[in-house]
């Protein structure tokens, strides 16, 4: 007989494939593409959408709890895709431990409703509106996001496994 499936360790876990997702895909992103302004000069470049995936984790880390240190924000106007992986991992860690905490009590994200469950597909769905937006971005700037790449955000099972 099987283990009984353990919702909370579940969403904890697409939560961590979720940013390594991200990871993947700044990975990707042909280097020349990263910091270039989008063709209409309005909005933002790759490496500050993905500045500021990290920054809206830390505003609502920030409003979960007001005493909590936080990983330092984003700020300026170049990043490497280096820094930005390093960014969203430590915002990731930092909301991974509150979402556990919240679905171990009461299940609830303060600030937000309804419930931890939904926070968690808000998170991800944030994540995944704006990985869509980079990869129609570097198109538009002439360094298309390869193939491969592009393909290999959908392998979940692939990217959930640790490296």
């Amino acid at each position: 007989m099987s283990e009984a499936f353990d919702i909370s360790d579940g969403l904890l876990k697409a939560f961590a494939t979720n940013d390594r997702i991200n990871a993947y895909l700044i990975r990707g992103v042909p280097e020349a593409a990263l910091n270039l302004q989008p063709p209409n000069g309005k909005g933002r470049s790759i490496a500050k959408i993905f500045a500021h995936m990290h920054n809206v984790r830390l505003m609502w880390l920030a409003s979960l709890d007001k005493t909590a240190a936080l990983p330092a924000k984003l700020e300026g106007e170049e990043f490497s895709s280096d820094r930005v992986v390093a960014a969203l991992e430590q915002s990731c860690s930092a909301l991974m431990n509150r979402l556990a905490a919240s679905i171990a009590g009461d299940g609830k994200i303060r600030g937000f409703k309804p419930d931890a469950v939904s926070f968690f597909a808000y998170l991800i769905a944030h994540d995944a509106h704006h990985r869509g937006q980079v990869a129609l971005l570097a198109r538009e700037l002439g360094h298309p996001v390869p193939k491969n790449v592009l393909f290999g955000l959908w392998e979940w099972d692939t990217r959930g496994r640790k490296k």
